[in-house]
């Protein structure tokens, strides 16, 4: 090869418009593209309101937000004449955009219909792959594979939450326990984070929006000193900064489940409305026994959902209620 001419640079475009943790799931395919295609530029879409997941990862040289006017992204994201797209969101809205840009793309099987029996007729055709394993379909054109390093989130030391403002039985250690979630049915109940919260040698610092505020504010003042409530008083880096310095995660099927996996730290996973089977549980093929999950085994309602309800549907909620407590603690008492 002719030195003095070296290679262009191959513009590449990934696709993911929300949420949280299925951004944070896309990033082994960012990082694998920037690391095994030496000449890809990488820019990333997403929708207005997650740019901020994307903001300190340096595969990334730029991020497109998508604020709602399809006309003017399509116009804009002309310009800059991709080679290829990464389309990691497959959806109506991709795919309008991918055919107004006419640029070369690969996309990844959802498989709804599959998710659609297991949740209405409990018919399991579900491949037991993990949906980032189903995102790499999307990078083969590109001749991208799995690293096999599992997720990635940096956070900067300027983003740094000072864990003294808890308690002083913090000093030696405390667990993040995350309370929020988008739908009720995937959330935790209070109560039986007071009761897991009791049977743990470790204080809790609970974590999540605004939305749970007030129930963050009952927990704490249930466990006294042996809880600091976190809740709408952080910002997403702030609390993945405090899941960076807990000894272990207690969550539900969450984006900050996510971040936990992508920090490599230890987190129990609750299973309310949701199944693993789905491909969205915690990615860390490296360190599988850093993770746990919990079921309910053998109730027939679940799964009653492949996103979530305001309620249970059912009215018992036995998916949360049912959860044995000493269990959950005695695992998360090892870390």
């Amino acid at each position: 090869m002719d030195e003095s001419h070296p290679p262009s640079r191959q513009k590449i475009l990934i696709i993911r418009f929300s949420s949280m943790g299925d951004i944070v799931l896309t990033s082994p395919v960012t990082r694998a593209i920037y690391q095994q295609c030496p000449n890809a530029e990488i820019h990333y879409l997403t929708r207005k309101g997650f740019e901020n997941l994307l903001q300190y990862d340096e595969h990334i040289s730029n991020i497109h937000v998508f604020n709602g006017d399809m006309c003017t992204l399509v116009d804009r994201l002309k310009l800059e004449k991709f080679d290829f797209a990464v389309d990691l969101q497959h959806n109506f809205r991709s795919w309008r955009l991918l055919s107004s840009l006419r640029v070369p793309y690969a996309t990844f099987p959802k498989l709804n219909f599959r998710k659609w029996l297991r949740v209405c007729f409990k018919i399991d055709l579900l491949p037991r792959v993990h949906i980032v394993q189903r995102y790499f379909r999307a990078a083969l054109p590109l001749g991208v594979h799995d690293d096999g390093k599992g997720l990635y989130l940096r956070v900067p030391d300027s983003e740094t939450f000072n864990t003294k403002v808890c308690p002083a039985s913090f000093e030696d250690g405390f667990v993040a326990v995350v309370l929020g979630a988008t739908y009720f049915t995937k959330r935790i109940p209070p109560h039986k984070i007071i009761e897991i919260a009791r049977l743990l040698h470790k204080p809790i610092f609970l974590l999540g929006g605004q939305d749970v505020t007030q129930q963050g504010e009952d927990i704490a003042r249930e466990l006294g000193s042996r809880a600091y409530n976190g809740c709408g008083k952080l910002n997403l880096y702030q609390s993945a900064s405090v899941i960076q310095q807990a000894n272990c995660v207690l969550a539900a099927d969450t984006g900050l489940m996510h971040i936990a996996a992508a920090l490599q730290k230890p987190v129990a996973t609750l299973w309310g409305n949701t199944i693993p089977e789905f491909g969205m549980y915690p990615y860390m093929p490296e360190k599988t026994d850093l993770y746990r999950q919990f079921e309910v085994p053998h109730l027939k309602c679940r799964p009653c959902s492949k996103l979530g309800f305001r309620h249970c549907p059912c009215g018992h909620f036995n998916c949360m209620e049912q959860q044995v407590s000493m269990d959950i603690a005695q695992w998360i008492n090892l870390f």
